[in-house]
């Protein structure tokens, strides 16, 4: 299921006070690049679990056209059966 994800950027990483002779750019990448990594972790995360959920509802439907063969293969051969004994009345 897809959550909506407010904790995405957390409130105690915000850029610190900008000092003067110190380039606040740099910070701002390293922050961005963290926000980035974050973000790839959260998708990563996110797509194993749609992956787990994929596979078993791969084998469900594997299981199911299993099912449903047997039955159907068990039908047909009742429905010869009632017609060889209406057939011998």
């Amino acid at each position: 299921p897809s959550e909506c994800r407010t904790d995405m950027y957390p409130q105690g990483r915000h850029p610190a006070p900008h000092q003067p002779g110190q380039p606040g750019f740099k910070f701002t990448v390293a922050e961005s690049c963290d926000r980035i990594k974050d973000e790839f972790q959260f998708l990563q995360a996110q797509y194993h679990s749609l992956k787990v959920e994929y596979d078993k509802l791969a084998n469900e439907k594997t299981e199911m056209q299993r099912h449903y063969v047997m039955y159907y293969e068990m039908s047909y051969g009742l429905n010869i059966e009632m017609h060889k004994q209406v057939q011998t009345l």
